[in-house]
């Protein structure tokens, strides 16, 4: 039996037994009973707001759930992944700055017109465009000047 069934139960029972509310007693039982009634309706609407805020917080669960699936690598891949080992601060000397030594010069692609960089450490003969994946050559060497005298 829920409260407000209670409370309605006690209304009858007053008008049953026939409370007399131009008596001082009965006017007391009669306020008493009219505030029961008000804090019965409080309490069922809260409990409808609780009921309905308990199910949108489980679908904003199950959508964060979502999210994360999807921002977040697997599980099984989270495992392998070590932070500790990625941004360990020992290991700066493997970080030397030799390749800021090293000339960089741009190609643009026969096929797709995008600028390709390349360096001394590429086969010219044989370039792959990361844009169009078209393989051409180019006759650079590493003192060339932004590579605007190559032969493509």
């Amino acid at each position: 039996m829920t409260i407000t069934e209670k409370v309605a139960y006690l209304k009858g029972l007053a008008e049953g037994l026939k409370v007399d509310t131009n008596d001082t007693n009965g006017k007391l039982i009669s306020a008493m009973i009219d505030v029961l009634d008000d804090m019965a309706k409080s309490i069922a609407d809260l409990e409808d707001n609780a009921e309905y805020l308990d199910s949108y917080i489980e679908e904003l669960d199950e959508d964060l759930g979502m999210v994360e699936e999807d921002l977040y690598c697997d599980e099984d891949d989270d495992e392998d992944f070590d932070d500790e080992d990625y941004f360990d601060d020992d290991d700066d000397e493997d970080f030397d700055d030799e390749d800021d030594d090293e000339e960089c010069a741009s190609v643009e692609c026969p096929s797709c017109g995008e600028e390709v960089f390349v360096d001394a450490t590429m086969d010219f003969d044989n370039i792959n465009c990361p844009s169009c994946g078209a393989k051409f050559s180019c006759s650079c060497s590493s003192d060339c000047e932004s590579c605007g005298g190559c032969e493509n």
